[in-house]
This record gives structure tokens, C-alpha cells and sequence, in this order.
């Protein structure tokens, strides 16, 4: 049988070789079959035959038969090791030329008169496994044909070797906790066929159980570690301590549920420590425990490590976990990672021994509040869409792996659902070649999961929707034709319509434009209603609330677009049904308001409709005689008159003044400015006035110019905290200084300061440091009130 085998090959190979040109036109193949060659004996090969097949035919109608000899007739895709043995008078040709490194793989294109062979040869297992996942993305899918170009021979070696994203199985997901195990295998097979070589669960969580499980979570998490077992890949788990440490029992606990895991794990590779968030554990508390965790670990997985993460810690604690592996250079930790409330990476890799690798934790997943946030995100989208809804960001986080790769020896996302996949699939794609563009990766990505016919068009798709977000949505008329452009996609491809990857991009593509839509109808009777007000010297305060109130009441009876509407709606619906996407807490029992239940904010008031009916009832409380000032305050509360300015620090459509350093493309993490950030009160349901929840801690200035030396003015600031305000470089005194939120500080701007016509705002920074960021000091509205002489 070797003879014939050789024989066969040899006459594939060698009788009729020709190169094909990457100009060539395509070549598709009928009665195609895989071939899995000398390791065949090995599990994982024989998965990535499986993988291969039913890919194929789930987008083509055709599946090849699986072999594990060569058939007499026939094109053939061969799956082979560099190190299996050839037949004998064999030889596979030398170009191109396969780089001999963990992971590397290459794919040699040759065929005769009527016959093709795709060989795929990997320098080890995980090569072949990658390199069929290199077919599968670039091959040409039709119905009953799959076809290739020339262009697909290449060889390829990933530039870091841990690409991984966690998973997790917990009530806090927005829907990986309503999947079975048959969605997770499928999940992450699509995430390596991509490039993932690394599964990160949650077994350890200190929440409630959801009600979407479909079983116990130590058990599905035992079934994920066994899917990473099948494809050869890496499992990690993520096991914060959220008690004590000095806790015996509970520490106790904790170490005999890690030994639970370990024993129901068939496969694992790698345990992640958070310092923090969540946690609140000093590292001399921490080091004992991960010594005890490592010994249960190495007694069921020899190979695995300990990982710490120094979240949440503060800069002496960082210098103590420094100065301990500098010192003590345990062999049972793997490495540090770093993420979210971390010290700068550059920091921690220039501490870092060199033999120790460093992780970064890099959040793919939320909008705001967050490492990524969106930057000068629209308030109408953020109090809509919020932190967890669907958020393709090719270029902001392209921008942020180009900075980062340099120190770091790989990645292992954070992920709470199916929302970022995009973000996942790029970060991948980019940790194999960071040379690919955002466009050819999002080619690819269409390519795969939408089909060939449509990968272009669904690409620039995609990114359109980033784009969506990119400034103030009110001047953002992109956003209508993104709209335009999805609904032209939909009609033409409708036989995606149950594809939830497409829904989602249709989702996000009817619901940014239902928020703009809505946003400015409603901005606009809100200005309606103070004009109203304006009146109420005249008309009496009574009746002008009562004819304010009417006008607002309008956006709640009068819907601006039902159609848009309800495609939402149905879109939401269809995502529950597809792959559990929970985007409602009472309709999809989603685990919170702020975990993607974009459904329940569809009519949250995008103007400040609630603030005014407040206000409304607490100035008919007054004095007659006051009610008329009060009501005259909200309608001129942005419009301070003649000479006199206004900005909300958080809303891009109101802050012309505030001075914007560099943008995300050079600045990606945000370094050398401050972006907006946005409070979450009542749940995401605040009926604060919107302004006083969009933020910066300092905005970098201020600029007012042509002012007129002649007058007087002051300088008028709401936030929270503490102000340390300064006009043209030099320190202010307030005399009036308001902490809390909604309050007034005013600082009267000496004449002596006004240089040129020109005044430049700026502030002392204030160390809050042991004060959790959320009550740190911040702005969130500045005014400059010229006041006549």
C-alpha cells in the first residue's frame, strides 16, 4: 500500500507540477477529498479533517469525503506534519519555503490535466490546524462549488503565540451562559479557524446562577476544557478570590474548589489570578495562596503555571510584586498579566524578568467605563446602546494592538458575549501578522460567515459602523447611509437573514439610526419647551410648565419612526432565538440593566425630559414669586446669553471649546487626554439632568477667544469633588464652590489674567488615588458668563 501511496503522489506531484499564478482565474473543485497523511493516527488530525468537511459543506451543499488514503481519482486537500515521513521518491516542493516555528504552517497548491492538490503542512500539529483554518478563510464558497486562486499557496508563522479569549459560562454573560456544548465547540472552532489557540472559563464567580444554564457550570466548564483537548489548544481558567484571604475556611474552600476543577479538567494549561477587580487581596496574602494553588495544579497538570494580574493594585504594591519575582523567581509562576487597572504595560514588561512572559487582558467587550472606552462617544448612544451592545471596532482597536504588541508575549481577552466577535476575530487575526489591514481581516471575517458573494460589501459594512460612533451622531449623517447601506445588503442577501452575526450588524445598523433619529426629534422639543418657558414672565410659570410639560410629552405619544422601531424589536427577539443574546432584563432575563439589554433603553429619553418634570415639581413648591426666576434658569441653562459661553464637557455636540489633544489613531489609550466618561446611576434609568452624567476628570483647556478685556467674567463649573481651576496658567479663587453633583463653583476671573482677547481654562490635577474612580473628582459642564461693567 506505501508503493501505490507513492506512486499516486509522486505522479500528482511531480509528473504535470505547475505553479498557479495569483493572477490565475479560479479553480474549483469537484469531488474533492481530505486526505490526512502520515500522522493520521493522531486525534487532532483526524478533528481537522472533521473541521474541514462539514465547513465546506455548510456553505457550499457539498461534503468531502474523509480518507486516510489517497483515492485513485479526485482533487485532494492532503493535511501532513513537516516531520511525517515521506514516501519514498517523494518530494514536496520547496516553495515556498515553510519557517520552522511553533505554529507554522504552509500551503502548496499543485494539479495536473484534471486533478488538484491543496497540500497543508504543519510544522507541528497546531500548524495543520491553523493552516486549515487559512482555507477556510479564503477559499471561494458558492452553492454545490468551493474554489481557491493561486494567491492561497503562502506560508505562515504567527508573530505571538498565545491568541486567546475567555468565556465565560456565568450569569453576568449576555450570552454565553445560554449556550449548550454543541454552540461552545462551535464558538470556539470558529475562533480558531481565525487563529485562536487559547480558551480562557470562568469557574470561580462570586454571582447568581442564571437562569439560561442548561448545566452546572463546573460540568460545562469540564466539557470546555475537553473541546480546547479535541482541537489542541489551550484552556485557562480565571479564578478571582473574593473574600479574605486571612479567611481560613473560606481560603480553604477556594483551594479545594480549585482542586475540583483540576481534577474535572481533561486539559489545562494555564491559571489566571486577578490581584483585583474583583478582589481586594495584598500581595503578601496572594503569594501564599498561588503557592498552594500551584502545588494542586502541578499535581494534575505538570505543565500548567500560575498567572497574577496586578489589578486594582496600587504603585507600592506593584514594586512588591516586582521586587518578589525579581528576587525569589519562582518557577511555578508563568507570568504577569496585565489589563484593566493595571500599571502601563511598559512598566510592568521593563520590571518583568525576561524569562517571565507577559499577558495583556485587553477588554474587547464594553463601550464605556471601561480600559477602551469609546472616545467622545454621543450621549445618544451611550445612554441607549450603553456599555455591552453589539461594537465592531476595527480601527480604535487596531490602533491599540500596533501600540501594545510591542510588550507584550500575547493576549487572552476579556469577553462577556457574543457582542465583540468582531473585536475577538481582529485582535487574533492581528496577534498571527500584524501587518494585515482592518479591511482585509473584516474580508476574511465576511468571507467565512457570510459568503463569498457578499464579503466585500459586508466588510465596509462593518466598518461603517464604527464610524457610526465617530463624533457627534447629530452631524454624523454616515449613520443614515449605514442604515441605507444594511437595508440594501438585507434585500439582497436575504438568505442570511438567520445568521446572527448578520443580525447583529443589522441591529446595530437600525438602532444607531432609531437613536439619531430619535435624539434630535426629541432635542428639538426640548427646545420647543424652553422657549415656552422663556415666556412664563408673561404667560404665568403655571402655564408655561403646563405647555412645556405637553410639548415634551409628545416623544412619549407620538413615536418618530414605528417601522425602525420594531425592526429593532424583531432583531432582538431574532438574537435570543440564534445564539441567546439577552438584550432585556424582564423580556430576556438578562442578568443586568448595563450587561447589553439595549431593548429596555429603546425609549429612554434622549433630552431632559425627566430633569424637567423634577424641576417642574420642585418649583411649584415655591414661593409664586421665585417660579418665574427658576423656570427661566432651565430654559437659558445652555443659552447664557450675548458674550457668554457654554459646553458640556461630555457630549461632542456642546463642548466647542474644549480643547481635544491627539486623536485615537496616535493616542489610542487616551494618554496624553482625557476622554469623556459617563456615570451609571438607578440602573442606567437617571433622571438626572444628562450633562451632569457625562464627564472628564481635567479636560486639557479650555479655550475662549475674542474676549472683551473691558468687561467682567466668571467662570462657572458643575461636577463632582474638588476644582482646582486656573485662567491662563495661574490659580483662581472660587466663591462659590458647590461639590456635589448638579452644584455650582464659580471662579471670577480677574481682569489682570485676561491676555490678547484670550482666556485658557486649565486645572490642577488632584491625587485621588486611594478613592475608587467612580467618586474621584470630575467635570461635567463649564460656562464663561461675561457680566457687564
Amino acid at each position: 500500500m506505501k508503493k501505490k501511496y507513492a506512486l499516486l503522489l509522486l505522479l500528482m506531484v511531480t509528473t504535470f507540477c505547475i505553479c498557479v499564478n495569483a493572477n490565475a482565474q479560479i479553480i474549483y473543485l469537484s469531488n474533492l477529498n481530505i486526505v490526512a497523511a502520515g500522522s493520521s493516527e493522531n486525534k487532532v488530525i483526524g478533528v481537522v479533517s472533521t473541521m474541514l468537511s462539514e465547513e465546506i459543506s455548510k456553505r457550499t451543499g457539498i461534503k468531502p469525503a474523509i480518507s486516510k488514503r489517497l483515492p485513485a481519482t479526485g482533487n485532494v486537500l492532503l493535511l501532513r506534519l513537516f516531520s511525517d515521513e515521506s514516501p519514498k521518491n517523494f518530494s514536496i516542493a520547496e516553495s515556498p519555503v515553510l519557517i520552522k516555528k511553533p505554529e507554522s504552517f504552509r500551503v502548496i497548491v499543485m494539479h495536473n490535466n484534471n486533478r488538484s492538490v491543496i497540500i497543508v503542512e504543519g510544522n507541528d500539529i497546531r500548524g495543520v490546524l491553523f493552516g486549515a483554518g487559512y482555507l477556510l478563510r479564503n477559499f471561494i464558497y458558492a452553492t454545490n462549488k468551493i474554489g481557491f486562486t493561486g494567491s492561497i499557496t503562502t506560508s505562515s508563522v504567527p508573530d505571538k503565540l498565545m491568541r486567546g479569549h475567555q468565556l465565560g459560562y456565568r450569569n453576568t454573560a449576555n450570552s454565553y451562559d445560554a449556550w449548550t456544548p454543541e454552540q461552545f465547540e462551535q464558538y470556539i472552532r470558529d475562533l480558531i479557524i481565525f487563529g485562536t489557540n487559547s480558551i480562557e472559563s470562568i469557574p470561580i464567580f462570586d454571582e447568581k446562577e442564571s437562569p439560561h444554564f442548561k448545566m452546572a457550570p463546573d460540568v460545562m466548564n469540564a466539557k470546555i476544557s475537553a473541546i480546547c483537548e479535541k482541537y489542541g489548544i489551550d484552556y485557562w481558567i480565571w479564578v478571582p478570590a473574593q473574600f479574605e484571604l486571612t479567611d481560613t475556611d473560606k481560603r480553604n474552600k477556594y483551594l479545594q474548589h480549585i482542586e475540583q476543577i483540576c481534577k474535572m479538567s481533561v486539559r489545562l494549561n494555564g491559571v489566571f489570578f486577578p490581584g483585583g477587580d474583583p478582589g481586594d487581596n495584598p500581595p503578601e496574602t496572594v503569594w501564599p495562596l498561588l503557592i498552594d494553588m500551584a502545588k494542586i495544579l502541578k499535581k494534575y497538570h505538570p505543565q500548567a503555571g500560575v498567572w497574577l494580574s496586578t489589578q486594582g493594585y496600587k504603585p507600592a504594591q506593584n514594586q512588591t510584586v516586582y521586587r518578589y519575582i525579581q528576587e525569589q523567581k519562582p518557577d511555578w509562576l508563568g507570568g504577569l498579566v496585565t489589563g484593566p487597572s493595571s500599571p502601563p504595560v511598559e512598566e510592568t514588561r521593563a520590571a518583568l524578568p525576561a524569562q517571565y512572559p507577559l499577558r495583556y487582558y485587553p477588554d474587547l467587550t464594553h463601550n464605556v467605563r471601561s480600559d477602551f472606552p469609546v472616545p467622545w462617544w454621543d450621549p445618544f448612544f451611550n445612554f441607549t446602546l450603553g456599555r455591552e451592545s453589539v461594537n465592531p471596532r476595527p480601527m480604535h482597536y487596531s490602533a491599540l494592538y500596533h501600540f501594545l504588541e510591542p510588550y507584550m508575549d500575547g493576549f487572552i481577552s476579556y469577553s462577556d458575549g457574543v457582542h465583540d466577535d468582531a473585536n475577538k476575530i481582529l485582535w487574533t487575526r492581528l496577534a498571527w501578522d500584524k501587518n494585515l489591514s482592518e479591511r482585509k481581516i473584516l474580508s476574511e471575517y465576511a468571507n467565512f460567515f457570510f459568503g463569498t458573494p457578499v464579503k466585500e460589501e459586508a466588510a465596509d459594512g462593518i466598518l461603517a459602523l464604527e464610524t457610526n460612533w465617530q463624533g457627534s451622531s447629530i452631524t454624523n449623517g454616515s449613520v443614515e447611509t449605514t442604515l441605507t447601506y444594511w437595508r440594501q445588503l438585507e434585500k439582497k442577501f436575504p438568505a442570511l437573514g438567520k445568521n446572527w452575526r448578520w443580525q447583529m450588524y443589522l441591529l446595530r445598523a437600525n438602532y444607531d439610526a432609531y437613536s439619531r433619529k430619535r435624539g434630535i426629534y426629541e432635542a428639538g422639543l426640548e427646545e420647543k419647551a424652553n422657549d415656552v418657558l422663556r415666556e412664563a414672565n408673561i404667560t404665568g410659570a403655571e402655564t408655561a410648565m403646563s405647555k412645556a410639560q405637553n410639548i415634551l410629552e409628545e416623544a412619549a405619544k407620538n413615536n418618530i419612526d414605528t417601522v425602525l422601531r420594531n425592526r429593532v424589536i424583531n432583531l432582538c427577539d431574532a438574537l435570543f432565538h440564534s445564539i441567546g443574546l439577552q438584550t432585556s432584563v424582564k423580556k430576556y432575563k438578562a442578568s443586568g440593566e448595563e450587561r447589553g439589554a439595549v431593548l429596555d433603553f429603546l425609549d429612554y429619553p434622549l433630552n431632559n425630559r425627566w430633569w424637567i418634570e423634577d424641576r417642574f415639581a420642585a418649583i411649584k413648591k415655591l414661593p409664586s414669586s421665585e417660579q418665574v426666576s427658576a423656570l427661566l434658569q432651565i430654559a437659558n441653562w445652555e443659552h447664557p446669553g450675548t458674550g457668554s459661553y457654554y459646553d458640556a464637557i461630555g457630549d461632542p455636540a456642546k463642548c466647542f471649546h474644549v480643547a481635544r489633544g491627539e486623536s485615537w489613531i496616535t493616542d489610542p489609550l487616551s494618554r496624553k487626554q482625557d476622554t469623556p466618561n459617563f456615570s451609571w446611576w438607578d440602573n442606567g434609568f437617571s433622571r438626572q439632568r444628562h450633562s451632569f452624567m457625562g464627564s472628564m476628570r481635567w479636560p486639557t483647556s479650555i479655550e475662549y477667544n475674542g474676549i472683551d478685556s473691558t468687561a467682567k467674567y466668571t467662570i462657572r463649573v458643575t461636577g463632582f469633588g474638588e476644582c482646582l481651576l486656573k485662567v491662563n496658567g495661574k490659580r483662581v479663587d472660587h466663591t462659590l464652590y458647590g461639590k456635589g453633583i448638579g452644584e455650582i463653583k464659580e471662579f471670577p476671573v480677574p481682569n489682570d489674567l485676561i491676555h490678547n482677547g484670550k482666556i485658557s481654562v486649565t486645572f490642577d490635577d488632584i491625587n485621588e488615588d486611594d478613592i475608587n474612580w467612580r467618586q474621584q473628582s470630575r467635570i461635567t459642564e463649564i460656562w464663561l458668563i461675561k457680566k457687564a461693567l
